[in-house]
């Protein structure tokens, strides 16, 4: 069966996220996205995993599903389906090695509550779990992979958005050059990696020891509408073995659905107290330093990849899975409509879209331009056709700082309106 699984989201309960990312809202939002297979997140936080435990129903596939009370039917029709958890959390591991300070963070996959609880009371002897979602341990990398291994080989640990400059294995300013100098003789036990918002597959085919790993795409989401602004597309059985083996061995993953990597905010170098935004040759012109503060800039994803690719930039790797460059739909709508994303102005559109052509990576990747035409928002058509064809305009993120996407130049706004007109 082909399916969408986004693995990696986060709890209310971890710092920066909206109150709103309950289990309820969780199971709403993947519906209208097109997921079938969702991450819990933070299952290492007391509450977080209480919750969990009351308000979820597991399986015999070592997966979850929403108790039937709690579901609601405040879904489009054209959207409902069937729903998985499966359990995850991130832990983030801050620790000296070889003379440096690592920041890495990880991504635990668990078959069950009871591995859960395994895994729980070892880490709560290195450090306090219920101060964050996503808790800081001085724990090295390659210990907690140890530690997860010892407890439950059938649990998996994958680096999270592995490129980041601050909190990532391959990470300017915290991280590793190589899976096997962080994890060592363990290295092997790492099966995959997930590519983060910044980077793409055709950025990591360039590293040739990243060949045997399977590049996953997560969204990382902090608030509900952000579930699955990156995911990954399966063709499996449904169930927790499943989906971790073909995670293993690359049978049954199909690919991934990603950001375009210059909307991420660690795409290019820069500083973004000062504006200043760098293309890796200007960083490398510039001899690393800010040219307003003349402080060192932060080294964005591009460059990093660029300095440990063996590689060239345009390289393709064989038989590799498939990608899809998307633009979430209200970024979309909120383009052509010219309002902010947040508004109920594109919640409203986004709602009627959905319901007249189904959930939003339908939309996105399969509906018809002549179906989607028929929905009624003025330029919507083009838009995606644009998006699918990656005929748009971005200005690349850095230091923190999103890039800039648009889908129309004012110009070319204008004459798809005046051309819907004569038509």
């Amino acid at each position: 069966m082909r399916f969408i699984a986004d693995l990696h989201i986060h709890s209310k309960y971890s710092r920066a996220t909206s109150s709103e990312m309950s289990i309820e809202s969780i199971w709403k939002w993947a519906q209208l996205k097109g997921i079938k297979v969702i991450g819990t997140g933070d299952f290492t936080h007391p509450n977080w995993l209480h919750e969990l435990k009351d308000k979820l129903e597991p399986l015999d596939n070592n997966l979850f599903k929403l108790k039937d009370n709690l579901q609601c039917n405040s879904i489009p029709l054209s959207c409902r389906s069937d729903v998985y958890f499966i359990l995850t959390a991130e832990i983030s591991s801050i620790y000296a090695k070889k003379g440096k300070t690592r920041k890495i963070h990880n991504i635990l996959i668990t078959p069950d509550f009871n591995t859960v609880k395994k895994i729980n009371t070892f880490l709560s002897r290195i450090g306090n779990l219920s101060v964050d979602g996503r808790p800081i341990l001085g724990l090295d990398a390659k210990q907690l992979l140890k530690i997860v291994l010892d407890l439950s080989p059938d649990s998996m640990v994958i680096p999270a958005h592995a490129w980041t400059p601050h909190f990532s294995i391959f990470g300017s300013e915290s991280g590793f050059d190589s899976l096997e100098e962080c994890f060592e003789e363990l290295s092997h036990h790492i099966y995959s990696l997930e590519t983060g918002l910044s980077s793409d597959p055709p950025m990591n085919w360039r590293l040739s020891k990243l060949d045997r790993i399977t590049l996953l795409s997560n969204s990382d989401a902090h608030s509900p509408s952000k579930i699955g602004r990156e995911a990954n597309i399966f063709d499996t059985d449904i169930s927790y073995d499943f989906i971790t083996n073909a995670i293993k061995t690359k049978k049954g993953f199909i690919g991934t659905i990603e950001f375009f990597p210059e909307e991420g905010k660690y795409h290019f170098d820069g500083h973004r107290a000062c504006g200043v935004s760098l293309s890796p040759k200007e960083t490398i012109k510039n001899n690393y330093i800010c040219p307003v503060c003349g402080r060192k800039v932060t080294i964005g994803v591009m460059h990093r990849v660029e300095k440990l690719a063996d590689r060239p930039y345009d390289y393709k790797l064989e038989a590799a899975p498939s990608y899809f460059s998307l633009i979430p739909l209200p970024e979309i709508i909120a383009e052509i409509m010219k309002v902010g994303v947040n508004t109920k102005t594109v919640e409203t559109e986004y709602l009627k879209i959905l319901s007249n052509l189904g959930n939003e990576f339908k939309v996105l990747m399969e509906s018809s331009l002549s179906d989607i035409e028929k929905a009624g928002l003025n330029s919507l058509s083009e838009a995606i056709l644009r998006v699918r064809t990656g005929k748009i305009h971005i200005t690349p993120g850095f230091d923190g700082e999103y890039g800039k996407i648009r889908i129309f130049e004012e110009d070319e706004r204008e004459n798809v309106s005046e051309q819907r007109m004569l038509f």
